[in-house]
Parts: structure tokens; C-alpha cells; sequence
């Protein structure tokens, strides 16, 4: 699954803005294919956005490098 990366959580607000203004018109317009088209889009979007933010508070943890076992005789 593709990962957002956290930095990109900015253009992801200005995308979201850009779609709401454009459902507006289309229910201006009466597009009902283009709302449900754009609704879809804000659901998808939406989720990746609350995955980019629970990914910014994971801490990492260094494993190290995995080191070859001492054998036993």
C-alpha cells in the first residue's frame, strides 16, 4: 500500500479545499456522477491524510544489524 509521507500533509489540505469547492459547484450544477466521483476522492484522500498523521507521532527503533549466531559444538 502506498505510504504518505507526512511532509506532504500541507498540499493534501490544499487538494482537500480544492475538491470541496468543486463538489460545491457540482451540486450547483446538478452533476450528481461528479459528486459521487468527488466524494469517493475526499474519502480516499481523507484516510491517507489520518495515516500521515499517526505515522508522524510513530517513534522509529534502531534494531541494529543482525549479527550471525555463535554456533554451538
Amino acid at each position: 500500500m502506498l505510504q504518505v509521507n507526512p511532509k506532504t500533509l500541507p498540499r493534501l489540505e490544499e487538494v482537500e479545499k480544492d475538491l470541496i469547492m468543486r463538489r460545491k459547484r457540482a451540486e450547483e450544477e446538478q452533476w450528481l456522477g461528479e459528486i459521487e466521483g468527488i466524494d469517493l476522492t475526499l474519502t480516499f484522500l481523507r484516510t491517507k491524510q489520518a495515516e500521515a498523521i499517526r505515522s508522524r507521532r510513530r517513534t522509529t527503533v534502531d534494531l541494529g544489524l543482525p549479527q550471525p549466531r555463535a554456533e554451538h559444538n
